[in-house]
């Protein structure tokens, strides 16, 4: 299929997520070090799910739905696991950072490292989710030749894009939640995120699954907007260059 599916693929689903990087992160060597402490302990909830996987099957000797359905559910909850250590090293990073400044003061956020850890989490994620599929796009086949969707790997990509901004905005209100000790909202990010992946079951029934998955994405940001310190006449002033 050439060169044009994979590259608007990776663009669509990763473009975003680039985009965010360069603006807001390469240029900050703190936040860079952030970004990639976050990609590592992500790595390691994928290798705990991946473990707890292969015990789940020799043990069980089978792979149903219901044992996927298990094991997805796992690996979210490892993965808000690690999210919290994640805050829990950041916390101690900023506190330490603290201490060493002459001024007494971080020279980097507790906002700004949780909006950079959840950035982190998400890139990593889209890299493992959507490699696979841009590595088949590249052909050679026809999709829905056989009668599946023609739409696979376009409906991936928009799908990887959605996971990797809600990955985004679950690190800015988990790490808000932790640090004002609000049960609630660490409940919020973790039933959304399993409700995220379980909508992805529903796949290839793509319009019951990529419709809600980016009305939440559109709620969790204007909560995470709004968590961050984000207002309206702040986005009037950004509009109009003040």
């Amino acid at each position: 299929m050439g060169a044009a599916v994979p590259l608007g693929c990776a663009a669509i689903a990763l473009g975003p997520a680039a985009a965010l990087v360069l603006l807001t992160v390469a240029a900050e060597p703190l936040l860079v070090i952030v970004l990639v402490a976050g990609a590592f302990v992500w790595l390691l909830s994928l290798l705990a799910a991946s473990l707890l996987w292969a015990v789940s099957v020799r043990l069980s000797g089978r792979e149903d739905a219901a044992l996927l359905l298990l094991g997805a559910a796992a690996a979210v909850l490892l993965q808000e696991l690690c999210r919290f250590a994640c805050f829990k090293m950041l916390k101690k990073a900023d506190e330490g950072l603290a201490t060493l400044s002459k001024d007494g003061r971080s020279p980097i956020s507790l906002r700004q490292m949780a909006y950079v850890s959840g950035l982190s989490f998400g890139i990593i994620s889209g890299v493992f989710s959507i490699t696979n599929t841009l590595a088949d796009s590249a052909g050679p086949g026809t999709v829905g030749i056989h009668g599946d969707s023609p739409y696979y790997f376009i409906t991936s990509a928009f799908l990887t894009m959605a996971l990797v901004l809600l990955h985004t905005f679950w690190g800015i209100i988990f790490f808000d939640a932790c640090e004002r000790r609000r049960a609630g909202g660490l409940g919020l990010v973790v039933g959304s995120h399993l409700l995220t992946s379980g909508l992805t079951f529903l796949n290839p029934w793509y319009e019951a699954s990529l419709g809600p998955i980016f009305i939440l994405t559109l709620c969790t940001g204007l909560w995470a907007f709004s968590t961050a310190g984000g207002s309206f006449r702040n986005v009037l002033k950004c509009l109009s260059c003040k």
